[in-house]
């Protein structure tokens, strides 16, 4: 029940035209086949029972106590076992953990992109020293990669303007989403020089999802590396 919601009165007979009383459903409603009780949704509020399975959900359930003032309001336990997740439609979602983004400077990501000749590998040098950086990630997410630009209105969520600054990192580098289900994807958004993930020498092709997890690295720029981490 909401929290200081008037309780609700239990359902009221109307006379039918034999003379007889039986239970009005709610408008949209059914009425339950055990007990009569008015509901909308797929399980019965008194005994449990499946509408769309038509059958009891659990065996002789125990009569619901009276809630004691002091509880009023409270989320109670339902005595036939049903979750209130399966009541109410709306499932607990999955838990995949507290995640962050480390961003470092990566050395050995430098020295590989400039082996291969990557643009801007050889003409940015790699930073004396450059502060490890953390950023937080919770579920429904979409942060923005990129360096700050004030001219073009650009602030990134993954603000990587520095300083040190790795100036092969676009302003609108790539995208880090979180998807419905609890995990994560990278899009590269069309960055000069291409995002990449983990050892590959291939950059991500531009505006195509890319599924990554807690201990992947992503690379972006001349030396800037982020690690998903818990």
């Amino acid at each position: 029940m909401p929290i200081n919601a008037p309780v609700l009165p239990a359902p009221v007979a109307e006379a039918t035209s034999t003379g007889g009383a039986s239970p009005s459903p709610a408008a949209g409603g059914r009425l339950c086949p055990d007990c009569g009780t008015p509901g909308a949704g797929r399980f019965c509020e008194v005994d449990g029972f499946d509408f769309e399975a038509q059958h009891p959900s659990a065996q002789n359930p125990p009569a619901h106590k009276p809630v004691p003032d002091s509880a009023a309001g409270l989320p109670q336990p339902r005595p036939d076992g049903i979750s209130q997740a399966a009541v109410t439609g709306k499932p607990t979602p999955p838990s995949h953990g507290t995640l962050r983004l480390v961003v470092f400077a990566d050395r050995a990501y430098h020295d590989r992109m400039a082996a291969i000749d990557a643009p801007d590998a050889d003409s940015v040098a790699f930073p004396v020293f450059c502060p490890e950086r953390r950023f937080a990630l919770a579920a429904g997410q979409h942060l923005l990669i990129g360096r700050r630009s004030r001219s073009r209105g650009i602030e990134p969520d993954i603000d990587l303007t520095g300083p040190p600054e790795d100036v092969g990192v676009s302003h609108a580098h790539a995208v880090l989403m979180s998807t419905s289900d609890g995990a994560w994807t990278v899009v590269d958004l069309g960055s000069s020089n291409g995002t990449y993930l983990n050892d590959s020498t291939d950059p991500l092709k531009p505006n195509v999802p890319a599924p990554v997890k807690e201990g992947d690295q992503i690379h972006v720029g001349a030396w800037t590396t982020m690690t998903i981490t818990s």
